[in-house]
Order: C-alpha cells, then structure tokens, then sequence
C-alpha cells in the first residue's frame, strides 16, 4: 500500500485516484474549486463515466479516498504525487501549461521528505524538466536540500471505459530516471500491470512522446476514413464496405476506422494541436498532422452542408431533430463535438432545433448560448422521440446505445418530413428507405 495524492480532480485526476484507492491504497485527491471538493466528500460525480460513482462512494466508506482544497490538508506525506490538472489549447494551438506548473510549485512548497512526483497530464516533451526545476526553485526558496524523482506517466483512458481501462491497461507506460522511481511505479501499477511486459518504461521524454503519437495517430485513421468518405459519396462507392475491406488486413485492423461526421472531446483535437506547435517550434513542417486537423475541420460541416443543400440557405421554418450531443457515447463531454458546429450553424441560418442526449443535457445548458434557448432556437426535449415532434429531418450525431434501433413507426408518426442524416453510419441505409425515410449518410 502506497500514499498518493492526485493534484487535480478532473476526469483524469479523479478516475486515477479512485482506481488506486480501489487497489488499497490511501489517496487524497486535491482541487482549488472548493465547491467540488465539497460535493466529492458526499460521493457526488461532477462528471458522468459509467462505474465511477460505486467507486467513488465505496473508497469514501471504506476510508482510502478522500478529498481536499490543498496538499498542507494531507494528514501524511505522500510517497508519490500525481499531477493531473488540465492543459486546454492557448490561443496559438499549443498545451497551455500554466496549471501544470502551479501544481508544481505547490509540491515545492509543500514537499519534505523524497518523493515521486509523476506527470500524468498530457504535457508537451521535456516539460518533466520543467517540472523538476520548478519544484527545486521552490525547496531552494524554502532552504531545503531533499532529492525527488520526476516521472512521465501518461494516460491512455477511453472517456466511457475509463475504469475498465484503468484496470485493465493495454500498456503503462512510464518514463523515468532513478531505480527509487522504477521501484515504486512498479509497485504502485503491480496490481494490474500483471504479466509485466504491459508495463514499458523508457526515457521521459519517449513516455511523453508516446501519448501525443498515440492519439495523434487514432485521429489520422479517423481522417483518413473520413477523406475516403468523401470519394465514395463523389464516386458511387460504400464506405462501410471498403472499411470491411481493409479493416480485415491484418496490417490494418479495423478499430477507428469509422467514417463519420467527424471527432471531438477533450484529447484528439488539443494533442493534434499541440503536436503541430511542437513540430513547429523545433523547425518541422508537421504536413499529415496538418492534413489531420483540416479534414476534422471540415468533416464537422458535412451535416449541414447536407442540410442547406436539401432545403436552401434559408433555415427559416425549418426544424431538425439532434440525437446526440457529447462528442461520443459514454460520456457527457461535449468539448469540441460535431454537435457544436452542426447546432451552430443551423440556427445561424436560420433553423431550430430539438436535441436530445442521454447525459449531456446538463452540459449542453452550460456550453450553447443563454439567448437560443429563450429564443426558443435550441429545444432540449425530454426524451429522443420527443425531440422528433413536427421535423423536417432528424441528424444522429452520437451513437448511443438507445438510438441504434429506432421505432420507425413512430418516428413517421412524429416528424413532419421524413429525412434523416445518419453521423455515424449506425443505420441500414435500405431498411430506413424500404420504411419510407429519405435516408443520407457519411460516404454512403
């Protein structure tokens, strides 16, 4: 059993932390926003990932995880400290690491004795000796002489499965410069980094290069399909079929190979980004990641621009139905969804539309204009079909388990045109026209 605290209580930073309680470890998880903090104490989630309430509440009962507003709150010093705080896009495209580095100087200001301190944010290369020189300007301003070790953790957790993730690692990765380091994170993810050839360590900076090549390249099989969607729609060719087709390669393999209306969340866009700054800034031409970004950009507006090519410029009057908000199933994050652009540019033009998402509803009140939906522009109805009534199209933009298979029948009954634009490609093309719907996917 380990002491750990997780500086960040975030998606990453409260799923680590709850998972290592699970194992039987004492951790305190530790955010400024007071306000979260108090809501965690009582087992309260302020996001929504499948299985991590039970966890949660059970690891507060059994006394392993707790909470706190700061580490001078710990009632003993951690053996390792986990940084897991948020590093958004600046304005220019790269990681902005200002919270990584606060996080830092707290650990210089709190640290006395050694320590690991492990980076599991996703920061760009060589910020762990950034981290390092920050902590020991802070001991060296508090007069202390002590060693601690610096470590590059990164996080490969699928927002919808990231317990099962957690748990059950494809691989963990760990960058690191000491034995002390090597021993205790092998001591720490022993419990689930059994056989141990799912456990690489490398250098530091080959671990925090790992994460960005790692989504970096998912995001360009997505691209990829998605620019081959946009032949076969030209060409009379089917994309789900020349998925079959390759995804059955062995060299290939078929997973993020879905064409679609594009991608999102909180890691392919900013990573992608923040790649290219990287390679910009060490003198690269980054020309596929580059390639990546525009043909995400562009796959956003391929719903719409269905829209305006059916019905005109003019939206006025017009009614579209939305199943789906997050930017995939299983989470309620909506940072960067297709469904942002796909909204904005409905009623810009004029358009109105009824939305439903099975956990993002919440969200979705916090991150669209006040003013849609007082104008009555953005209607959150109670449930899918409800957001079906009088329609003139229904769009699916997230492929959530309870809108794979629709009740037609009642689907004709609700909406006033019978059109639906698949994002996803979740349905049979033929069965929806043979069921009387004017039916559009993504390079279908």
């Amino acid at each position: 059993m380990l002491n750990i605290a997780v500086i960040g209580s975030g998606y990453v930073g409260l799923v680590t932390g709850a998972c290592f309680a699970d194992l039987g470890n004492e951790v305190t998880c530790i955010d400024v926003d007071a306000a979260k903090i108090a809501q965690l104490k009582k087992g309260l989630i302020p996001i929504y990932e499948p299985k991590l309430d039970a966890i949660v509440t059970t690891n507060i009962k059994e006394n392993r995880l707790h909470f706190a507003t700061a580490l001078a709150e710990l009632p003993t010093h951690p053996q390792v400290i986990f940084i897991a705080v948020g590093t958004p896009s600046d304005k220019e495209g790269a990681a902005d690491i200002k919270y990584v580095l606060d996080a830092a100087k707290s650990v210089g200001n709190y640290i006395t004795e050694h320590c690991v301190i492990v980076d599991k944010s996703t920061v760009p290369v060589g910020m762990a000796d950034q981290v390092h020189h920050v902590v020991r300007q802070a001991l060296n301003a508090r007069g202390i002489t002590l060693s601690f070790d610096v470590v590059s953790n990164p996080e490969f957790l699928r927002e919808g499965a990231a317990i099962q993730d957690f748990m059950h690692p494809d691989r963990v990765i760990v960058g690191l410069e000491s034995h002390h380091a090597k021993n205790t994170m092998a001591e720490l993810y022993a419990p689930i980094a059994r056989p141990t050839d799912r456990l690489y360590f490398m250098n530091i900076k080959d671990a925090e290069m790992t994460k960005y090549a790692a989504n970096a390249m998912l995001a360009s099989r997505i691209s990829f399909m998605n620019e081959m969607a946009v032949l076969c729609e030209r060409m009379g060719a089917d994309i789900a079929n020349i998925k079959k087709g390759i995804g059955t390669d062995s060299r290939i393999g078929s997973a993020f190979l879905e064409a679609g209306c594009g991608y999102g969340g909180s890691c392919f866009p900013k990573d992608v980004r923040a790649l290219i700054k990287m390679a910009e800034q060490h003198g690269v031409e980054p020309v596929m990641l580059h390639a990546i970004e525009k043909r995400n950009i562009l796959q956003k507006q391929v719903l719409s621009q269905r829209i305006q090519a059916i019905f005109g410029d003019d939206l006025g009057g017009i009614v579209i139905a939305v199943w789906g908000l997050s930017f995939k199933p299983g989470t309620d994050d909506m940072r960067e969804a297709p469904s942002l652009v796909f909204i904005e540019q409905i009623i810009h033009r004029g358009g109105t539309i009824q939305a439903y998402d099975p956990a993002a509803m919440e969200a979705a009140k916090r991150v669209f204009p006040a003013e849609w939906f007082h104008a009555n522009k953005l209607i959150l109805a109670d449930n899918q079909y409800a957001a079906l009534n009088k329609v003139d199209a229904m769009a699916l933009l997230t492929e959530w388990e309870p809108f794979c298979y629709p009740d037609t029948t009642a689907m004709k009954k609700l909406m006033r045109r019978h059109i639906v634009l698949d994002g996803r490609n979740q349905y049979d093309p033929q069965a929806l026209r043979d069921a009387g719907f004017e039916y559009y996917g993504v390079g279908r």
